[in-house]
């Protein structure tokens, strides 16, 4: 069966899943081309680059990348394939380097892309006349930008601005990531990789807490979180605000203060907080009684903000964790995964922190293994023939008539759309993104002459 976006779209938009999605080549073929082309994707936090010359080496898909901070501070993302013969120039995950040298011939760039020196300039082409230095540098990411330390690249560069992008999200990307001026700081990324489809996961953090009383009953059980049933998941709200989607916990009564404090935040922490958060972030909280926990920003980065017990005293720790779901192929997915702590938090919050991050979403934690089993299974079901009969249902939340069963709710101070209870609000606008780019020819390119003179 060939893949039809049109038609698909029109399913998802009803509430039905075509079901080989999620084991397919030609949707993989789809995705390289027409949304991983064109869509902003994160690539690493500045946190990460500390000083002048360091840097990692992401990927986008196939396309390999040298984050580097340059001898004047300013990050830059470049293309990691020498200009000369197409080798990848850096080959180490990360350093710190003043210079990058071509490990075939030899040429050897900057920190900041440009072309430093070739060996036998003058002999193997005539010096400047055959072969100009001056002006040539690794090639950058066709557009890039940042926010709040997020470094994120489009392979597009007629990409919109990643503030337009970003748009209503922001304000829920903030709860994770403006705790204090400090801003976040990140460590790992631990990596692993999981023989499922890379959407699956993204799906599942943008808005499933169905699964969560089921799935992850045994955490409960054994007494890694304090509220006795997993089934609370259902008054929490679900919301979709631009390109991401999350979930939210409903918390106990009590003033701002006692809220956060009920997470496991410090006075010092709670102080800063509210001095950095918006009115309205401050109301999400105090007011309507929610706190942030898993979300997705389209297409593959997700968080998760949870407040596990980390010891039988019943301390309790909140933790972030930033991940992104890097396809390998049709059934495969490379997880990052970092933990993040607000960089002015105190060392003893930031160890309880990673205690809690590491029993919960490392790469053993305890929700990992819970999850991945699951995803796993649907990516092989996913790959047989039966999968293109038919359409999984993802109607949860609509009636008959495809009309919402809850409204939206007025008590909820966040921008975008939330419902409380169960509901794939979240993954049916989640997909409709997705297939929006699958039905949209991907982005013309320029093809460049590097170093050439005509």
């Amino acid at each position: 069966m060939t893949f039809d976006p049109v038609t698909a779209l029109a399913d998802v938009r009803r509430g039905m899943i075509p079901a080989y999605i999620y084991n397919d080549e030609e949707v993989f073929r789809l995705e390289r081309e027409r949304l991983f082309s064109r869509a902003w994707v994160f690539v690493a936090h500045e946190s990460e680059l500390p000083e002048p010359g360091d840097y990692v080496v992401r990927r986008v898909l196939d396309d390999s990348f040298i984050v580097a901070r340059d001898e004047q501070g300013t990050v830059r993302v470049m293309f990691n394939m020498c200009l000369h013969r197409g080798m990848q120039v850096c080959r180490a995950e990360l350093g710190n380097a003043s210079h990058f040298r071509c490990p075939y011939h030899a040429w050897t760039y900057r920190n900041d892309g440009r072309l430093a020196g070739l060996p036998f300039h003058v002999d193997a082409y005539g010096g400047e006349d055959g072969f100009a230095k001056r002006g040539e540098r690794l090639l950058p990411a066709p557009s890039m930008d940042t926010y709040r330390g997020f470094v994120f690249i489009s392979l597009d560069p007629n990409a919109p601005p990643l503030p337009e992008y970003l748009g209503d999200f922001a304000f829920y990307l903030d709860l994770y990531a403006r705790q204090s001026p400090a801003g976040l700081e990140f460590r790992g990324p631990q990596r692993w990789r999981v023989k499922a489809n890379w959407k699956i996961g993204a799906e599942n953090f943008a808005g499933d807490s169905y699964h969560t009383p089921h799935t992850h009953a045994s955490v409960v059980d054994i007494g890694l979180f304090r509220e006795p049933k997993a089934n609370k998941r259902k008054e929490g709200a679900l919301y979709f605000a631009g390109p991401g989607a999350g979930t939210t916990y409903k918390l106990p009564p009590g003033d701002f203060a006692e809220k956060l404090r009920y997470v496991g935040y410090p006075g010092e922490m709670i102080e800063r907080m509210g001095a950095l958060w918006s009115p309205q972030q401050r109301m999400l909280v105090e007011d309507d009684g929610f706190m942030v926990s898993a979300a997705t920003l389209f297409p593959n980065l997700s968080f998760v903000h949870n407040w596990p017990q980390i010891d039988e005293a019943g301390t309790v720790a909140p933790f972030i964790s930033v991940r992104q779901w890097q396809p390998v192929s049709r059934n495969e997915t490379e997880v990052l995964s970092w933990f993040a702590v607000d960089g002015a938090a105190p060392e003893s919050f930031k160890r309880d922190s990673y205690k809690a991050y590491l029993m919960c979403f490392g790469s053993s934690g305890m929700f990992e293994q819970d999850d991945v089993e699951n995803w796993v299974s649907i990516t092989e079901m996913a790959g047989g023939s039966m999968a293109h009969r038919f359409n999984l249902n993802s109607r949860m939340g609509l009636t008959s008539a495809g009309e919402p069963i809850t409204p939206p709710m007025t008590a909820f101070s966040g921008p975008g759309t939330a419902r409380q209870g169960f509901g794939e609000f979240n993954q049916r606008h989640w997909l409709s993104m997705w297939l929006d780019h699958l039905e949209t020819a991907p982005p013309a390119t320029e093809r460049l002459d590097l170093g050439a003179r005509t």
